[in-house]
């Protein structure tokens, strides 16, 4: 069924109003100097933190939300829909205002964190804290893909998996978690992309110090008032992994139609 004509235009308008300003990234980039300025050591170090604490927080992620995805999509109970809600509010809650709730949570004087200050453990503005700001703003990313993955798929396999005999946990490694494994895989790495890209929980729950949280998009902050050429420059860098990223997401999801 083809499209009404009137609806190529503001299609058009659409997509120039999204690539337009990355293609004014690429049209600032000096080209002569780009290869020493996304080899600085302070840029090298920003890369390697992110990298670091994008791949940490991707493995909390799937250890924490691939369970919280099952529950919401195998279960039902008073108060589900709430939980579903609760558990996505990162998706749209302004990411300052995530890196508050973490600091009030595990900060010297917070919920959790006073406690552990007890202990001997001091989360803030640590590197530990990159991990856990990354991860509270992508496990959404992934609960949200595998659960519709798993709604998708049904439970017909499993049914006629547990009364062949199967225990649970031989229905779920085997039947399961293979089924909706495109949906899995799409949901890691957009996980692993939020956690590379974000910004305003981070710098909020964990500061910026130069090899201990400072990631790549705070260098990219830091540089903007010192360095536009590096800015620019370590934008592109983000830029081209996001693509990346999200051509690897569209494929994993594509192939498992």
């Amino acid at each position: 069924m083809g499209l009404p004509t009137w609806a190529f235009a503001p299609a058009a308008l659409g997509a120039a109003f999204v690539v337009l300003p990355l293609v004014a990234v690429v049209t600032k980039v000096d080209w002569a100097a780009f290869p020493a300025l996304v080899t600085s050591e302070a840029s090298l170090a920003a890369l390697r933190l992110s990298l670091l604490t994008a791949t940490c927080s991707t493995a909390v992620c799937l250890l924490l939300g691939v369970p919280v995805a099952l529950v919401l999509a195998r279960c039902s109970f008073p108060g589900l829909r709430l939980l579903r809600s609760l558990v996505l509010v990162p998706l749209v809650l302004p990411p300052v205002v995530g890196g508050i709730a973490l600091l009030y949570t595990f900060g010297r004087q917070g919920l959790l964190g006073s406690s552990l200050e007890v202990l001997g453990l001091r989360i803030a503005f640590s590197t530990a804290a990159v991990v856990i700001a990354q991860s509270f703003v992508a496990m959404p990313f992934l609960v949200l893909s595998l659960e519709g993955a798993l709604r998708a798929r049904g439970t017909g396999y499993e049914q006629v998996a547990a009364t062949l005999g199967a225990s649970p946990s031989a229905v779920l490694g085997r039947v399961t978690l293979p089924l909706v494994l495109p949906g899995l895989a799409s949901g890691t790495v957009l996980s692993f992309a939020r956690s590379l890209g974000e910004f305003g929980a981070t710098l909020t729950f964990a500061g910026s110090l130069q090899g201990v949280t400072r990631t790549l998009p705070l260098e990219v902050y830091l540089q903007r008032e010192s360095d536009a050429r590096a800015a620019v420059a370590l934008s592109l860098v983000l830029v081209v992994v996001a693509v990346v990223v999200i051509v690897v997401a569209r494929g994993r999801r594509d192939g498992g139609l």
